[in-house]
């Protein structure tokens, strides 16, 4: 394995509190990488008005994002062995910003259809570098928190990104709403590679030898598989969630929004909780009641009914319990400095299947009148990764 000019953390990390300044900066240049994300989802009802689209069309715009940011993850090791971690989150930062303005100005929908491919491209190749960066300022035993922190972003990107959206076009089209979180992304790009600590090594691009040893551990399996359910609960319900509480349920689009962002405000603080809970329990048993619950209330959301508004509320508040279990597994798989190529191969397939093509699945059933019964499919495959996790043995543990 080639060590040449990369510079790996310290064995004695220096203390979760004196580092906290670093995540949280990570954690804002995930936050704005994440919400250019998800942001087409609260805007998709517009946006379906605006370009004359059907339920198919518009859960295709997520699976094209999704199938960018599969291919990102798969070619980021390539780029962060020659860029360095942090050098890599600079240039995922600044070309969100630049894709997600550039979409702000497209008028067809082959156009933004590409720019979303683009912004895929775009933001997938901060997660790995983001992730490896995260790990190497604290010590393993601080990762649970540390995590649990950098899960603050898309926890709060599903919170403000139908909050601002709604509020935004009170004055302005949607497509403001994307030149806005655009120029937020190129900012803090910017700044963080003039003020920004840790990352300052080379990662690893996959090569036989690191393949080899991570296709031999049946952990990077199980956990290929339980990223996609986690995923599937978190981002691929958030996707088409407004959609079919408008078109399904018949509410107000406005009062929609605003239900999905208050349901994700429980995800700020159980996101410390998964956190604490598994440095203590571990992410197995952390992982199968994630799943356990998720997978119900999921479930519930498709049963519809007068309960429904309770089972928004509930269903998110365990989905995003997955991520700081889930990353801390994955981190103790393979040696740290190559880390980040289990995070590449990883989460690909999983935000592929999970973001996109479920999503899109869901929005095919709608279109023939079963769109409950899609919400109800995605819960049923979320609930198998109760049983799952259970055989999850991480060889770093």
């Amino acid at each position: 394995m080639k060590t040449k000019n990369m510079k790996l953390p310290s064995p004695e990390s220096p203390t979760f509190f004196s580092q906290l300044g670093p995540i949280l900066f990570l954690t804002t240049i995930f936050f704005l990488n994440f919400i250019g994300r998800i942001v087409f989802a609260p805007l998709m009802p517009t946006v379906e008005n605006d370009l004359g689209l059907d339920h198919t069309q518009a859960g295709s715009m997520f699976l094209l994002i999704s199938l960018g940011y599969f291919i990102a993850l798969l070619c980021s090791g390539f780029i962060s062995c020659r860029l360095t971690h942090k050098r890599t989150i600079v240039v995922s930062a600044l070309s969100v910003g630049v894709v997600l303005v550039c979409t702000s100005f497209s008028n067809s929908l082959w156009s933004i259809r590409l720019s979303l491919l683009f912004l895929g491209l775009a933001a997938g190749i901060y997660l790995p570098s983001g992730i490896t960066t995260l790990t190497s300022l604290v010590s393993v035993k601080h990762w649970g928190k540390a995590v649990a922190i950098h899960e603050l972003a898309p926890n709060l990107g599903f919170v403000f990104a139908p909050l601002l959206s709604e509020l935004f076009m009170i004055w302005f089209s949607w497509r403001v709403v994307i030149l806005f979180f655009g120029t937020g992304s190129i900012l803090i790009g910017i700044a963080f590679a003039f003020l920004g600590r840790g990352g300052e090594f080379l990662g690893e691009a996959p090569n036989f030898g690191s393949l080899k040893a991570l296709f031999a551990e049946p952990a990077f399996w199980i956990m290929a598989v339980l990223f996609t359910f986690g995923i599937c609960g978190t981002l691929g319900v958030y996707t088409m969630l407004p959609l079919y509480l408008v078109t399904e349920q018949g509410l107000d689009r406005s009062w929609a929004n605003t239900l999905v962002a208050l349901s994700r405000i429980s995800g700020v603080f159980m996101a410390f909780i998964a956190g604490w809970v598994t440095d203590r329990l571990g992410p197995k048993l952390t992982l199968s009641g994630v799943f356990l619950i998720t997978g119900l209330m999921t479930i519930l959301i498709g049963s519809g009914g007068e309960w429904i508004v309770i089972f928004v509320f509930l269903q998110p508040a365990m989905a995003v319990c997955f991520f700081p279990p889930g990353f801390a597994a994955l981190a103790s798989i393979g040696p740290p400095n190559a880390r980040n190529i289990a995070i590449s191969l990883t989460i690909p397939a999983a935000f592929i299947f999970g973001a996109g093509a479920i999503p899109m699945g869901i929005g095919m059933m709608a279109d023939t009148g079963f769109f409950d019964l899609g919400f109800v499919l995605a819960g049923g495959l979320i609930l198998t990764g109760a049983l799952l996790a259970l055989f999850l043995r991480s060889p770093r543990q």
